[in-house]
């Protein structure tokens, strides 16, 4: 693959990482990553740990050309961050305001959805204690339980029957007053891994945990991922092109993830979008760009080139040099 920007096009570059939600220890080893292939490639990159102090003049005055935004869950990912980034003029990677903020909304973006005709599980959301007693006999078990605005599966629960739900909703709402309900799908899950206009080669997912929980995804070597997801080619082009139609539905654009089941029916049920996936070594969209053909310094790059051309509203537009 041949990059249209040559290390000094970039710039000094802020790698935004760390932040204060609960996903910032997988958000240090996707900065770690990121920051060692820049460098790597001959970027000037800086880690900029968001948690620390006087950020926005860390930013200002750190001569930054661009940020690569290697930020998970809330402060980072949903559109907070890039708000700022915005108001300072400083292009950035990744989706905007308006797609990181629904895609971190869990509940926004099954609505989004709904609305658009892409097929998601049916769902109650639970604000307290008496909206659990209202649903809790009317629900098809088993459900799973999550917090609204949270990645990496942080306070999501299986529920069996009524009996576990008002439990597992208290769990969920330690990290989000908004918490999801929804319908357990038995089948096999699978996600797709954007970059530009292009969905990556399908992931088939399997682990010996209840679902693809925290620990599945960053913790053990249990987890199996199946490249190619062993789908005809015709239907995996087609749950690609699903998978496009998921993300653009709410404003995400740049590079992403979407999450989605295959039901025993093989119908697909989309589950949520991630604006800012992973990039550690347990992570799915650099291994579905490297059945690709991309290594991952080539993946961080053109995550990086997704910066040009944007500075804000009222900026002045940030150009791509010519290499």
């Amino acid at each position: 693959m041949t990059m249209n920007a040559s290390p000094r096009d970039y710039g000094r570059v802020a790698v935004l990482l760390g932040g204060q939600s609960a996903e910032r220890a997988v958000s240090l080893k996707s900065g770690a990553a990121v920051i060692a292939a820049l460098r790597d490639a001959g970027v000037d990159a800086h880690a900029v740990d968001t948690a620390e102090g006087n950020l926005h003049e860390r930013l200002v005055n750190g001569g930054f050309a661009r940020a690569f935004i290697a930020l998970h869950g809330r402060g980072g990912e949903d559109g907070v961050m890039q708000g700022m980034l915005e108001t300072l003029c400083m292009p950035y990677t990744g989706s905007g305001v308006l797609g990181s903020a629904l895609g971190m909304d869990k509940l926004r973006t099954k609505q989004v959805w709904q609305s658009a005709g892409i097929p998601t599980p049916a769902y109650s959301l639970l604000c307290n204690a008496e909206d659990v007693d209202a649903v809790r006999d009317s629900l098809q078990y088993p459900v799973i339980v999550k917090p609204s605005h949270e990645g990496s599966s942080i306070g999501i629960a299986k529920v069996e029957s009524t009996t576990a739900l008002l439990q597992a909703w208290r769990e969920a709402a330690r990290f989000d007053g908004n918490v999801l309900v929804e319908q357990w799908i038995d089948g096999v899950e699978y996600t797709a891994g954007i970059l530009g206009d292009t969905a990556l080669p399908l992931i088939r997912l399997e682990t010996p945990h209840v679902f693809y929980d925290y620990a599945a995804k960053y913790q053990v070597d249990t987890t199996r991922y199946i490249i190619p997801c062993g789908l005809d080619a015709g239907q995996e082009r087609q749950l690609q092109q699903l998978s496009l139609d998921a993300f653009r539905a709410v404003g995400a654009h740049g590079w992403g993830r979407v999450d989605f089941m295959l039901d025993g029916a093989g119908r697909p049920w989309f589950i949520e979008v991630n604006t800012v996936p992973g990039l550690t070594d347990h992570s799915l969209v650099p291994m579905a760009a490297k059945a690709n053909g991309m290594d991952f310094g080539e993946l961080v790059l053109q995550i990086l080139d997704n910066s040009f051309g944007r500075s804000g509203t009222g900026c002045e537009e940030d150009q791509h040099a010519e290499g």
